[in-house]
Parts: C-alpha cells; sequence; structure tokens
C-alpha cells in the first residue's frame, strides 16, 4: 500500500522520474502476495535454489533480499525527491518514502531474525571427534 501511495504521489509531482522504483516494488509484492496465495511456490518444486535448504528459508531469504533493496531505494529516492523539488507531491512522496524504509528496516529485521532461527534449528549437529587415550 505504501508503494503505491508513492506511486501516485510520485507520478503526480514534479519528480516523476523517481515513480519507476515504487511501481516496480508495487508489482513485485502484488506479485508475490498472489504467488504464495495460490502456493505456486509449491508448484515449481524443481527450481533449485542454491543457500536454500527448505520452502521456508527460500520465501525467507527472498524476502530478506526484496526488503535489503527495498529500504535502501527508497532511502536514496526519498532524500533526492525531498531536497531536490519543493512541489508539495514530491515532499509527502519524500515523506511516505521515508515511512516505507522504517517499515521495510523493520521487517529486513523480523525476516533477519526468523531465517536465523530457521537456519540454526535446521543444521545438522557438529559431530564428536573421536577421543584419542
Amino acid at each position: 500500500v505504501l508503494s503505491f501511495i508513492i506511486f501516485v504521489c510520485y507520478i503526480s509531482s514534479l519528480s516523476s522520474s523517481f515513480m519507476m522504483a515504487p511501481l516496480l516494488e508495487f508489482l513485485v509484492a502484488l506479485f508475490l502476495f498472489f504467488a504464495y496465495a495460490s502456493k505456486l511456490n509449491e508448484k515449481f518444486k524443481g527450481v533449485y535454489w542454491p543457500l536454500a535448504p527448505s520452502e521456508i528459508c527460500i520465501r525467507n531469504f527472498h524476502d530478506f533480499l526484496r526488503c535489503v533493496t527495498a529500504a535502501i531505494i527508497y532511502f536514496a529516492i526519498s532524500i533526492a525527491a525531498v531536497a531536490k523539488y519543493n512541489d508539495a507531491a514530491s515532499k509527502a512522496g519524500g515523506v511516505f518514502g521515508f515511512v516505507a524504509t522504517i517499515v521495510f528496516a523493520i521487517d529486513f529485521y523480523i525476516t533477519f531474525n526468523e531465517l536465523m532461527t530457521f537456519l540454526k534449528h535446521s543444521s545438522p549437529a557438529t559431530p564428536e571427534r573421536p577421543k584419542t587415550e
């Protein structure tokens, strides 16, 4: 929702050159929502995902990467929109962009903790060394 609001703010302002990032983020979020809702991730089991031992880890890894990149991009374009343009829509898009940066950073933190917890619990126990006498 924030991505769509930011897209509308940027498209109606002088800073319309920034509208592509929120539009892409909105479309990616919409696609992932429908993909998980229709269980597309369970239908395509033949896809090899390196560094992802299970379906939960795949979803968390993708969410992790999406949150990190979205937070960085939103932060950068929000600074540029607020600093460079003086119209109200650009300022509103920048403020909503900062809010989106915070939301994605919180989502990144939560996803990172879930991913680390999952990886710690799913990793095999380290084998014991044989005792030498």
